[in-house]
């Protein structure tokens, strides 16, 4: 595959994302003050690199559309995706009485495109040049070009980086360093520009192209981390309720008033047509399967945890999984005592569960199918012992 080949499918996998993290990210980002401005500013770019895409505008010109006409609505577009960037870097910045110069600037250097290209200072370039060079060849309004893209993303690069080192939101901090990041790469898209406008051939073109595809993956990046987060937190929540569901649905069985809410027929139901959000169902299958563990607490016969330690051993439990295994065997045997209405003994102990994490309670319900209602030793050797 040739780098132009490789650039073209690059430009518009690029493309696609771009248009898919917009759409996605629309509606909250359009609510929220703080994120409308890096929406807006990854729309213009989004446009503009679109424009850029040799496919996209053979097509246009098929439907009619004059290359010029593309060209330039490119480039100012691209320029306003500039001053875009550098008005969401001064509202991070909090430097908003800069804001006003900015648009002046903005404004002044879209018009002076405008002016150049009315008086057509330049000829046209080359088929390639013609493409995805700017709409006119003369230097002025290259360096124009040029200069506010360069402008803005390395304003963008440095105040991204520094803000993403201050905050403790951790997804404005990815979201942040990945427009760092993805500041890079249009840096170095338009120093390739500013080098071809002075000693560069058309050859470096496919390269260029290549670059800006790969910053448009990373702005769709940029924009995506709150929605990935969300659905990362979706599944963690999802694979907590499913893999404690057994745990917690027989143990509150035994300990019901522990439960806000008794559990439903399967876990199926539990995930699929869930009562709450999953991360409340999680967090309070958590709770309420901590709670129900600290009542059985004081069924727990002496020695008990020692001798179910022992008997999963003898079944060929892992020794990573030996405590969670032994734990869950305790915990059976404390259930099923309460459940036939034993006393308690209130003398054993449950190793390991002091502060009930997570992770501790999974490992349990991990091994709790295999421990539940296995009887203990002294129970299966009882019958031995009778005359």
């Amino acid at each position: 595959m040739s780098t132009s080949e490789l650039a073209s499918q690059v430009g518009v996998g690029s493309v696609f994302a771009l248009w898919f993290a917009l759409a996605c990210r629309a509606r909250p980002a359009l609510r929220q003050p703080h994120q409308r401005g890096l929406w807006l500013t990854v729309l213009a770019a989004t446009i503009a690199i679109t424009l850029f895409q040799p496919r996209i505008v053979a097509g246009l010109m098929n439907f009619g559309v004059d290359l010029h006409t593309v060209t330039l609505t490119r480039n100012l577009i691209g320029v306003l995706s500039a001053g875009l960037v550098l008005v969401s870097m001064v509202d991070i910045a909090r430097a908003r009485h800069f804001r006003r110069s900015v648009a002046l600037t903005l404004a002044v250097a879209i018009g002076t495109l405008l002016i150049l290209d009315l008086l057509q200072l330049s000829r046209p370039g080359d088929g390639i040049m013609s493409v995805q060079g700017p709409a006119d060849q003369a230097a002025a309004y290259w360096l124009i070009l040029i200069v506010a893209h360069l402008i803005g993303d390395t304003v963008a690069l440095v105040v991204c980086w520094a803000f993403s080192l201050r905050s403790s939101d951790r997804d404005l901090v990815w979201s942040l360093r990945l427009f760092a990041v993805g500041s890079v790469f249009a840096i170095a898209f338009w120093s390739g520009y500013l080098w071809l406008l002075y000693d560069g051939t058309a050859a470096i073109l496919p390269y260029l192209s290549l670059v800006i595809g790969v910053h448009g993956f990373i702005r769709a990046a940029s924009l995506l981390v709150p929605m990935v987060t969300a659905v990362i937190r979706s599944w963690t929540a999802l694979r907590v309720t499913w893999c404690l569901w057994p745990l917690w649905h027989d143990l509150v069985e035994a300990v019901p008033h522990v439960a806000l809410a008794s559990p439903q027929r399967t876990r199926f139901r539990e995930v699929l047509l869930p009562r709450s959000p999953l991360a409340l169902q999680a967090h309070r299958q958590t709770i309420e399967t901590y709670d129900a563990l600290l009542d059985l607490h004081q069924y727990v016969r002496p020695g008990a945890y020692e001798e179910a330690r022992r008997q999963a051993r003898r079944t060929g439990v892992r020794d990573d999984r030996l405590a969670a295994a032994a734990l869950a065997g305790v915990l059976d045997q404390a259930r099923r005592a309460k459940l036939a209405g034993a006393p308690p003994s209130g003398s054993g102990s449950l190793p390991g569960v002091v502060h009930g994490s997570q992770e501790t309670l999974l490992g349990i319900a991990r091994m709790w199918p295999s421990m539940a209602n296995t009887p203990p030793v002294h129970d299966r050797l009882a019958p031995a012992r009778r005359p």
